[in-house]
């Protein structure tokens, strides 16, 4: 009969060798992991929506300077035009305050002029004081027969014509004066309307060779 120690047959544990050279004797090669024989971890695989979130989040931010730098090029432009704007309209109001000083005395030229007194040195005076001050945008207006507008003229004379279709000018007492679309003067003038007691034209009673009807012609 053949017996057996109770630990018989058990695989007995053995002692653990670690290698920890730094120099694999096999390869002889500088192992990375610090001579332990061990396998370096493989790096963490990406989170795939991670990436997809930072994308996305810096078009966000992108599209957001992109509209604050338009926003203030838009301001910015506005601004520019605005002061533009003031600065021309500051510089008309000085012109016209300078030229409207000189208004009596252009109306003294022409006076002289309408007169034939504008002679000699005078002439010569005058004639540089008008083209000096058109250079400058002056337009003197107002003429015998144009329509009559209220917004460039004052009426101060009225009456009924019946040479006229239209409420017109029929005489100019005052030049008028203006900067551009600004008046610094409305043309002072006396109207004249159409005459609603006027008889019909007799020409509608004329043949068409011009000749009148008479009896003998039916």
């Amino acid at each position: 009969m053949v017996t057996t120690s109770p630990n018989e047959g058990e695989e007995r544990e053995g002692p653990v060798i670690r290698d920890k050279r730094r120099i694999d004797p096999e390869t002889g090669k500088v192992r990375e992991s610090g001579g332990t024989g061990e396998q370096p971890a493989a790096p963490a695989a990406p989170v795939a929506g991670a990436e997809g979130d930072a994308d996305s989040s810096l078009k966000t931010q992108l599209a957001e300077r992109l509209a604050d730098l338009q926003r203030l090029k838009a301001e910015y432009d506005n601004y520019r035009k605005r002061v533009e704007r003031d600065r021309v309209a500051v510089r008309e109001q000085a012109l016209g305050q300078v030229l409207q000083e000189l208004l009596p005395v252009l109306d003294d030229i022409g006076r002289a002029r309408d007169h034939d007194e504008l002679t000699g040195g005078f002439k010569s005076v005058g004639d540089r004081l008008e083209a000096v001050t058109g250079k400058l945008g002056l337009e003197r207006y107002g003429a015998k027969g144009e329509p009559f507008d209220p917004t460039v003229h004052e009426a101060l004379m009225h009456a009924y014509s019946a040479e006229v279709t239209e409420t017109s000018v029929a005489d100019v007492l005052q030049p008028g004066y203006r900067i551009g679309e600004r008046i610094l003067r409305p043309a002072r003038v006396a109207v004249a309307e159409p005459d609603p007691n006027a008889e019909p034209d007799a020409a509608s009673d004329a043949t068409p060779n011009g000749d009148e009807k008479t009896d003998d012609d039916e």
